[in-house]
């Protein structure tokens, strides 16, 4: 039986192992409540498996930040348990937090598979002080004894870049199936591809199934990437100038067709990003992708060829401001131009928050006269996540007991609770834990327990890892939408009279030199907060800041009922 309390009024942190029979501990340090900073661990006795690191992409209140990341306190703490970091794929929200926790959890070995291995190294290294990495290479259905208690079996699933996997995971209590993001695909005459696996799972008499959920709320089938390539085909076929198309530089099985396509109508391939240039040339290192001798050029050559004869592959279609598509528009691009009879192609979706940045990217196209086509249009992309219905095949192939549905939102989990209740799990035997919240598992149960880790977001912005918090930021949300007043008082030590004028300096709030009228009754407000001050009593300039910071303050937002940041200053001579 489930125990899932409907709220959490107290929670105590974890403590050590209770002696309370076989129990396997599952804890989600990320994943759970986003799109992104994907990691968890299973825990048995003495033994920690961690499945996954990565970074969640800033948020509208987390104005400055370049990441976010998990918060690996707790997995500092018992580092000597860790038997090893599982990566299903080498997408960044899976991997992209590996540089900046792999010293702090002890550096334990990664098992994963050859492309995710060499992206990982790849990053790894432009970190100079980041540990060097051992790495174990797995292959589909190799198995793992990585623990005494704890033994992997890794089974290859569709996904929209290779080598992702999932785990079956065999422990004392039962056995888990961990699958994070899954795609279905499907052959030209409609049959699914990729069902195998599961199918082979659901052999395996599976306590609890551990799915992802990103694509839970759509209904139908996905289109199929045979379909995506048609559409793109058909707009090479029509474009009589330059074709450029944006993706995301690790859909690398899109980018083996795309260039499969430009080969077919005889258009050099330049590679604008240099993230995808570098995964492209790492998958074909490893033989993922073949391309024709002759095929590629480089950006310094463009000029050399006619419009009919370029395809541009760039990053960017998600309208990040330095990616290589934004600055193509905006003139910063050194051999990219856009000009009239140009075709952009967004051959990816919008993720969630970036939806006004990606059309003031397709604004910008249309008004230098480029034709741009996206999915609106006609099918360009096929998501690399399952449907609700293709998760609901997931569920009747895989047979479990319990069911957890992982990798999203709030929202989005629980409507993927109710697929499972849809094919016949009964009702009660789906989980729905949050960030941080320690599950237990016996042999013919799970419980939410009120058990906690910490699991709150840990910044990245420049060097600093962790070292901007809840108070940082909610001073840069104050300055990003009141701005601030720095106020100056400069007084005679001896006197406490003013040596001159109080200076006021206006960022993000007033324009100074157009409201002459209320920085002067600013100033008098200065003068009169410090002229209150008995004469034979010292100013004590800390007290006088607080003062001024408070008066300052409110009589900023009677004047103007806006909230500003103040900054007072008080120099004594």
């Amino acid at each position: 039986m489930i125990i899932r309390p409907k709220t959490i009024k107290h929670r105590r942190k974890i403590s050590a192992i209770e002696k309370d029979g076989e129990v396997v501990k599952f804890t989600a340090l990320g994943g759970l409540e986003e799109v992104g900073r994907n990691m968890s661990i299973f825990e048995y006795k003495n033994e920690i498996v961690i499945f996954d690191a990565g970074l969640q992409f800033p948020e509208e209140d987390t104005p400055g930040i370049d990441y976010i990341i998990p918060n690996v306190d707790y997995l500092a703490s018992k580092k000597e348990n860790i038997k090893g970091l599982i990566v299903t794929h080498a997408h960044y929200d899976h991997i992209g937090a590996i540089p900046y926790i792999m010293e702090k959890i002890g550096n334990p070995t990664i098992y994963t598979t050859a492309l995710a291995k060499e992206i990982i190294k790849k990053r790894q290294d432009e970190f100079t002080n980041a540990p060097k990495i051992d790495f174990e290479i797995i292959k589909n259905r190799d198995v793992v004894k990585i623990s005494d208690n704890f033994e992997l079996t890794f089974f290859g699933v569709l996904h929209n870049i290779p080598d992702t996997v999932s785990i079956l995971i065999k422990t004392p209590v039962g056995n888990f199936v961990y699958s994070t993001d899954v795609k279905f695909d499907y052959d030209a005459k409609g049959n699914t591809m990729g069902l195998d696996e599961f199918a082979w799972a659901g052999k395996q008499n599976i306590h609890t199934l551990f799915l992802e959920s990103t694509g839970a709320e759509k209904p139908g089938l996905s289109p199929s990437e045979l379909l995506v390539i048609k559409n793109i085909e058909d707009i090479f076929k029509k474009t009589k100038g330059r074709l450029i198309i944006g993706t995301f530089s690790s859909m690398l099985t899109r980018l083996d067709e795309i260039i499969k396509v430009a080969e077919k109508y005889d258009r050099k391939v330049f590679i604008s990003g240099f993230s995808m240039k570098t995964n492209l040339q790492i998958c074909q290192n490893l033989g993922y992708i073949k391309i024709k001798k002759g095929t590629m050029a480089s950006l310094d050559e463009i000029h050399k060829y006619k419009d009919d004869k370029i395809l541009v592959l760039s990053t960017g279609a998600q309208g990040e401001p330095n990616a290589s598509l934004m600055k193509i528009v905006n003139g910063e691009h050194r051999q990219i131009q856009i000009k009239a009879g140009d075709t952009v192609v967004f051959s990816s979706s919008v993720i969630a928050g970036n939806e006004r940045a990606v059309q003031v990217l397709k604004d910008n196209l249309t008004r230098q006269g480029a034709k741009v086509y996206h999915s609106n249009i006609v099918d360009l992309h096929a998501s690399g996540h399952a449907t609700g219905d293709e998760l609901k095949q997931i569920i009747q192939l895989v047979k479990p007991n319990f069911y957890f549905p992982i990798h999203g939102q709030y929202f989005m989990r629980a409507i993927n609770t109710e697929l499972a209740y849809e094919v016949g799990l009964p009702k009660g035997h789906s989980l729905m834990a949050d960030n941080g919240q320690v599950v237990k598992f016996k042999k013919n149960e799970a419980q939410i327990t009120e058990e906690t880790v910490p699991a709150y977001y840990v910044m990245v912005d420049g060097l600093g890892v962790g070292d901007v918090g809840e108070i940082v930021m909610r001073d840069r949300r104050v300055l990003a939408q009141e701005g601030m007043v720095v106020v100056i008082a400069t007084l005679d030590r001896k006197t406490g009279r003013f040596l001159k004028n109080p200076d006021i300096i206006s960022r993000g709030f007033i324009y100074l030199r157009e409201n002459k009228e209320l920085v002067e009754d600013l100033r008098k407000k200065i003068r009169s907060i410090v002229s209150r001050i008995p004469r034979y009593q010292s100013i004590e300039p800390d007290y006088l800041k607080s003062l001024m910071r408070d008066q300052i303050g409110q009589f900023l937002y009677n004047k103007t009922k806006r909230r500003p940041m103040i900054l007072p200053v008080v120099v004594q001579v």
